[in-house]
């Protein structure tokens, strides 16, 4: 399915010219419409064209999840750097430049395959799906304009003459209300999620759990339509009960990104994912940097593939986590790949449960990861990983934000959606061995194991001395180092010690219980404290999802936030690697200006009708 997806939108974008500039184009630059879109193919393969942007290089496969969204508290970017990573970018930042234009290349798209939907026959079904991935996409493309850039020029017919370019900015309100009209218009003409069978295309689904998101943000900053959190709960609520689609979260948080490395679709969790392919080994290919950029390091060519891991994380989203939360092993690194081998080096034990304040801040964005790569050759740097656009845990958290500050206060149903998120987050493994006797007469070290308590998979060894076991520790899971993340119990497993030549060493153990996942009465007693509650967790689950800073803005405590994580990074500055000035570059340089992007001075230069954004 993605091999045939990228070769249509390989035809498509030579077809449709993708390397010019969309401001200064020329009549001469488009396929005339007399001669084309007479057949059902042209159709298709127009609309293929629509989507390629989505997916190349400034928008997705690089420039919008590793440089411009990944700027914020949960990440910052461990190199030298002036640019959109350190907020050092000027106006004529050429990764910004590419974005914008990128952007508007979907939206020309967009409007000349709309404008011309009408003129071949063919199945009248397919037409209408057509249209509405189209216009959904429009929508989608706009939606990513005003979040960034607030007003833009708002174009809704093809691009015929270069005059067409002298377009001022729209209000924020209008672009959004064009965002809800073309989404609107979409959800009951694009295909079920389960008839697509597939989360690379746009699905109702899709279209349902985004608009949830644009009227989330429609209630919030800037544009504070409060009134909007009813319809974003309206739509996420869509996602959640339709029973045709069976959206439910996957049961093992690190195999949904397994899966986008590995190319095995999951519709339950992943409703909308950015599709890439191949490497630039290959012919047929659309590859892009996720798990380069962001994910782990790694200087091995032969097992893992090579990757950047230009991103660190902040001990602050380390320290969201709790115990028991299988999430933070995960998405946190706690081990760095051998460079002749590709064989794991786990942080010991003490610094994995324990860690220094210098240690929390050495350790990778590791949500993405190499290793799981299925396309070969691995190629150095790029890599066929797809990127999260919409999962279903998303969804169940913007329905509990959003039906809380509809209801004004935290109703069971909003509860419950959270509730949903966190079970799945709870390790059920063991928590704590305890030593009741250390035994005597041990003179090598015995081997212990676990019975009952409803499950399997730990594994553990003693550690022995004058004759007595002192210790016991459990070994780690092999993909998350952690040694509470393996196994899984519903109750207490009996521990037996035996061997060694000694007798009577005896021990206890706890599990973890997944109801511990469940919020507390403390946690639900306000609206205000739910709504918090509910931010956290928002920054525990989809971390580097590009919804952080979105997300910040929208609450409006983007700058608050910021300044918190650079007094948290300076309070823990205790010695390396925070002496290294550009870790806190990017917290340093924020300021009210960098809630918005500049509109890219090329675009300024080309459109005389266009006006800067403030403090740019």
């Amino acid at each position: 399915m993605k091999k045939k997806i990228c070769f249509l939108i390989i035809i498509a974008c030579s077809a449709f010219s993708a390397c010019k500039d969309f401001l200064d184009q020329t009549p001469s630059d488009f396929i005339s419409p007399v001669n084309y879109y007479q057949t059902a193919e042209h159709l298709e393969l127009a609309l293929n064209g629509v989507y390629s942007p989505l997916y190349s290089r400034p928008v997705y496969g690089s420039v919008y999840p590793a440089r411009m969204n990944l700027v914020a508290d949960e990440a910052f970017y461990a190199r030298q750097e002036i640019g959109l990573r350190t907020y050092t970018n000027g106006t004529n930042d050429a990764e910004l430049d590419g974005f914008w234009k990128a952007i508007y290349t979907g939206i020309d798209r967009a409007n000349t395959l709309i404008a011309n939907i009408s003129k071949p026959q063919m199945d009248e079904t397919r037409r209408k799906q057509i249209l509405g991935e189209t216009l959904f996409l429009r929508g989608y493309y706009y939606f990513l304009l005003v979040q960034h850039f607030g007003g833009v020029p708002l174009l809704l017919e093809p691009t015929l003459s270069p005059s067409q370019s002298q377009v001022a900015k729209a209000t924020p309100a209008d672009v959004y209300a064009q965002v809800l009209k073309d989404m609107e218009q979409a959800e009951p003409l694009v295909i079920p999620i389960r008839t697509l069978g597939f989360g690379g295309k746009v699905s109702q689904s899709a279209v349902r759990g985004i608009l949830a998101r644009v009227n989330l943000y429609m209630a919030g900053a800037p544009l504070n339509q409060v009134t909007r959190y009813a319809e974003a709960a309206k739509w996420a609520e869509k996602v959640m009960t339709d029973a045709a689609s069976g959206h439910r979260l996957n049961p093992d948080y690190k195999n949904i990104f397994i899966r986008y490395a590995n190319d095995t679709y999951d519709v339950g969790e992943s409703i909308w994912e950015a599709e890439f392919y191949g490497s630039s080994a290959n012919n047929n290919n659309a590859f892009g940097n996720i798990g380069s950029l962001i994910g782990m390091a790694s200087s091995n060519a032969s097992v893992i593939g090579v990757a950047y891991g230009m991103h660190q994380t902040t001990a602050k989203l380390f320290r969201t986590y709790e115990a028991g939360d299988v999430r933070r092993e995960w998405n946190v690194s706690n081990f760095a790949y051998n460079a002749t081998t590709g064989a794991k080096v786990f942080v010991a034990t003490a610094a994995l449960m324990n860690p220094t304040n210098t240690q929390l801040y050495a350790r990778y964005a590791a949500k993405y990861r190499r290793e799981y790569e299925v396309v070969t050759p691995r190629v150095n740097y790029v890599t066929p990983q797809n990127f999260p656009i919409l999962r279903f845990a998303d969804v169940l958290l913007m329905y509990a934000e959003a039906e809380t500050q509809s209801k004004g206060s935290a109703t069971p149903a909003a509860i419950e959606a959270v509730n949903q998120v966190r079970r799945r987050a709870w390790s059920s493994g063991i928590n704590t061995i305890t030593i009741t006797n250390g035994g005597s007469g041990y003179t090598s070290a015995p081997a212990v194991t676990f019975s009952g308590g409803g499950g399997s998979g730990a594994v553990a060894t003693a550690t022995i001395s004058g004759g007595r076991v002192t210790a016991i520790t459990l070994s780690p899971d092999a993909s998350t180092g952690a040694a509470f993340t393996r196994g899984s119990y519903t109750s207490a497993p009996a521990v037996t010690i035996s061997g060694g030549a000694g007798a009577g060493a005896t021990a206890t153990a706890t599990v973890f219980n997944i109801s511990e996942a469940e919020l507390t009465a403390q946690q639900t007693s306000s609206k205000e404290t739910f709504l918090r509650f509910i931010q956290d967790e928002r920054m525990r689950e989809l971390c580097f999802e590009s919804l952080r800073k979105p997300d910040l803005v929208r609450w409006g405590i983007f700058l608050t936030e910021m300044k918190q994580t650079l007094n948290m990074m300076l309070s823990d500055n205790a010695a390396s690697p925070l002496t290294q000035p550009w870790y806190t570059m990017t917290y340093e340089n924020v300021a009210e200006r960098n809630v918005l992007f500049p509109i890219p001075s090329h675009e300024i230069t080309l459109n005389q009708s266009l006006v800067q954004n403030p403090g740019w």
